[in-house]
């Protein structure tokens, strides 16, 4: 076993949070490496995080490529997925970096073509995350009375229209598909729940399956 004491202590930052992530300069001024750390701000704190695990990424994985194929096989299927691309929900002054995004591809050429580094919530139409045991408590739904926020949260009160929450807790395992977003109260007011095993069905507009049998807890 190793002993090791980490120091807190506070400095003074040149500007505000969410202009210093919004231009990349967050991840500098916390001499972070430019590859690896996930630096996100979640209820007004900087919350960084390690690279994800291989099983982690398994999932994301298996998610865009099963959107990959419907947008091989159907000549009107417009959607495209993003991984690791910054999302700032600027009204609530939340930045987060979501496991992947679903969008119109139009829109992401779009955001492309005009050199845009981060998207905006009303460029998403579906948001993933996969929990892990460091950070699973920011991509849940808050207590019921509880003031502090998650992205669960952040994600319906910025409107986008579907959130697809994938729980690898071995007393959960399982994914819940949240819609119906409403802004005013922040909380998404419909779910559908499938165990990890079950064929995932995403309804319109997506209208696929996505097969969970090789899904694992953390």
């Amino acid at each position: 076993m190793t002993k090791v004491k980490i120091q807190e202590y506070e400095a003074t930052l040149p500007d505000s949070l969410h202009k210093l992530w919004v231009s990349g300069e967050l991840h500098d001024i916390l001499h972070l490496p430019d590859e690896g750390p996930r630096v996100e701000i979640i209820g007004g704190e900087i919350v960084v995080s390690p690279a994800a695990a291989l099983r982690h990424n398994f999932i994301v994985g298996r998610i865009a490529e099963t959107l990959r194929r419907a947008k091989d096989h159907r000549d009107e299927f417009p959607w495209t997925t993003d991984q690791n691309t910054g999302l700032t929900i600027g009204e609530a002054l939340e930045e987060y970096i979501p496991d992947l995004v679903v969008l119109d591809e139009e829109v992401l050429d779009t955001a492309n073509e005009t050199g845009e580094n981060i998207l905006t919530p009303d460029q998403i139409e579906l948001v993933v995350e996969v929990t892990s045991q460091r950070n699973a408590k920011n991509d849940r739904p808050r207590p019921s009375g509880s003031r502090t926020k998650s992205k669960w949260v952040s994600y319906a009160r910025a409107g986008i229209p579907y959130y697809l929450l994938i729980d690898r807790d071995p007393k959960i395992a399982r994914t819940i598909l949240y819609s119906v977003p409403d802004g005013g109260v922040g909380a998404y007011l419909h779910s559908e729940e499938w165990e990890f095993g079950k064929t995932i069905h995403l309804p319109e507009p997506f209208d696929i399956d996505i097969d969970t049998s090789k899904w694992t807890t953390w």
